[in-house]
């Protein structure tokens, strides 16, 4: 047991790392864009919130690339290996071009949504540049899956940290009017975002093409056309995942805006609690993909049993984890928020909302682990429809009568929350345990 553990954390450790970078990458932008003016800040608040729902899709549907990967590696098929990463390029890009023509062209959207018409032009021009970044951004997200299939992920954690700095540099020059660049403000940031994804692809690319253990899936040693027989089976995979991915991020965004109408003090308290549970999200994320491979490698080598080993065991990772961390939540809600702000009012929602987050961290853990076990498996299907009941007609609908028509307030709106993941948790894990139980078949559909 000691000895999965260990590669567990061995894999999922440089995850947990890329992250949390990312979500430096987010607030370096927000940080910087405020202290130019309300306005910049707004714009990209704005943007982001339109055009984070689109990566999250794509990004699961990549994502497909981590189980298949990882079941051709334990099956030591590895000509289907660099088949695969191939392929995965051309679904990058399949899946960028719709997209990038969509964030150019979401004024109509932004009007329904009733933004504040100084913002717009602002909002837009930010997607416009942002928008250029999709192409590298998909092709990095498709190398970096692949790689993790293989159970290596150090190259990701390495290359995030140097976007943070590209990051950090490109908004200086471009958002400040920095070295003859005129000052952009929200504008600049996007095109800054698009350097970061151009850069941090070209780092994959050079690793991915230059690795002595990739040499021999023989990735780039020859020009392929798209394969439909491969492309349908990461559709088939990665579609639900994208799916559900999706589903889960605007659950949280329809939270934000309902919360919005409770007030300001709501809206920050709910945002700080938000902002730390997301935080402490990233370690059983990280460790999810760890599950997805290990449990991959497994099935790849129709090993049944150590498959649903290393999926409990990978749970149980997770739920320790978010243990300690609602243990935090529940002993030093004060001192956490008082990071945050020094506003009482705000204090006094936050510290009531991470009494609660403290519960939704272990059904958190729970849902997420899961998830990865059944990724591993490949299977998708079933876990997006669990998704769907239990955020948007479970959750979400709770969530919306506690917190707003009885009037519970924030703390109603979270108990949804607590009860659309929990759901979820238990559903995927019930899953999972009857897939993997010994009376079943190695024969089955799981080891296609």
């Amino acid at each position: 047991m000691k000895s999965e553990v260990s590669k567990t954390l061995v894999i999922g450790g440089p995850v947990i790392i890329a992250q949390l970078l990312q979500m430096s990458m987010n607030f370096v932008d927000t940080v910087m864009a405020g202290n130019l003016s309300a306005q910049d800040l707004a714009a990209i608040a704005v943007g982001g919130a339109i055009y984070f729902p689109f990566i999250m899709l794509a990004a699961g549907v990549l994502m497909a690339l981590t189980p298949i990967v990882a079941q051709l590696l334990g099956a030591r098929n590895f000509q289907d290996i660099g088949r695969n990463a191939r392929q995965g390029l051309w679904l990058s890009q399949m899946l960028a071009l719709p997209i990038f023509f969509l964030l150019r062209n979401l004024g109509v959207v932004m009007g329904l949504m009733d933004v504040t018409p100084q913002i717009i032009p602002v909002a837009l021009g930010y997607l416009d540049a942002i928008s250029w970044g999709v192409f590298p951004l998909f092709a990095y997200m498709s190398l970096r899956f692949f790689s993790e299939g293989l159970s290596i992920t150090r190259p990701g954690m390495y290359f995030a940290l140097i976007g943070v700095f590209v990051n950090i540099s490109a908004n200086y020059v471009f958002m400040y009017g920095k070295l003859g660049f005129p000052e952009m403000g929200a504008v600049g940031c996007g095109y800054a975002s698009s350097l970061v994804a151009l850069i941090m692809f070209l780092c994959m690319f050079t690793f991915t093409a230059t690795f002595d253990s990739f040499k021999r899936f023989e990735i780039f040693s020859i020009f392929r056309m798209p394969a439909w027989s491969y492309l349908k089976e990461a559709l088939s995979v990665g579609i639900p995942i994208g799916i559900s991915s999706a589903m889960e991020v605007t659950m949280f965004a329809v939270i934000s805006l309902l919360m919005g109408t409770l007030g300001t003090d709501a809206v920050a308290g709910h945002q700080i609690a938000i902002n730390f549970s997301a935080m402490t999200f990233m370690v059983p994320l990280g460790l999810s993909t760890a599950i997805t491979a290990r449990v991959g490698n497994a099935v790849g080598a129709r090993s049944f049993q150590e498959a649903r080993r290393r999926g409990m065991l990978g749970v149980g990772m997770c739920i320790i984890f978010m243990c300690f961390t609602a243990t935090a939540m529940f002993l030093f809600p004060e001192f956490i928020t008082s990071i945050y702000t020094d506003n009482a009012s705000v204090q006094s929602v936050a510290v009531s909302l991470l009494y609660i987050a403290a519960i939704f961290q272990i059904s958190d853990g729970l849902q997420v682990g899961g998830f990865g076990a059944l990724r591993g498996l490949k299977d998708t299907k079933i876990p997006m429809f669990v998704n769907l009941i239990s955020y948007w007609i479970i959750g979400l609908p709770l969530g919306y009568y506690l917190g707003i028509v009885q009037q519970v307030g924030p703390q109603g709106l979270w108990m949804g929350l607590i009860a659309g993941l929990s759901l979820a948790g238990i559903l995927h894990n019930v899953r999972f345990h009857y897939l993997t139980k010994p009376s079943r078949e190695p024969s089955t559909q799981i080891f296609r």
